[in-house]
């Protein structure tokens, strides 16, 4: 996985910017901070201070590696209408089963969140949605059965 592409909205590229900015400013600074002070306690071997420190240092310097990976490799892809649902696209479905609409954004895997309604193009449904168009009815396998949608609406 370390050479595939990242697949990213602007939204998504923006925020992992965002993150990695606020990582290498201000946390890494109250990180150093925080093992200065613990430093000052003495005993590192007993010392919790400091290597919650050191951890959260450790974690840190990890998702710096990270997003600047993501970000060296991210395609940012942008949503047209003309061509049906594609990555960054909202669109809202009527759920048969459950008589009910529905709205999603459809996204990289990288920000994907199914808490706030974005989903990853890779997913079950993502991958039934790409390429159609309003009106189109999508079916997606699930553990639990078959769900119908109708594509009502491409933002």
């Amino acid at each position: 996985m370390e050479n595939d592409q990242f697949v990213l909205t602007q939204e998504g590229y923006d925020k992992l910017v965002e993150e990695l900015e606020q990582l290498k400013g201000p946390k890494r600074r109250e990180v150093a901070a925080r093992l200065k002070q613990a430093i000052s306690y003495g005993d590192l071997r007993e010392n919790s201070e400091y290597h919650a420190a050191k951890d959260d240092q450790a974690f840190m310097e990890t998702r710096i590696k990270q997003l600047e990976s993501m970000l060296r490799k991210a395609s940012i892809v942008k949503a047209t209408k003309a061509s049906g649902v594609t990555i960054g696209s909202t669109v809202v479905l009527y759920d048969e089963e459950f008589d009910e609409n529905v709205e999603y954004t459809i996204v990289g895997q990288a920000e994907a969140d199914v808490a706030n309604n974005r989903i990853s193009f890779e997913s079950p449904l993502g991958k039934s949605i790409i390429g159609k168009q309003v009106n189109d009815i999508v079916t997606v396998e699930a553990p639990v059965g078959n769900i119908v949608y109708k594509l009502l609406e491409i933002k």
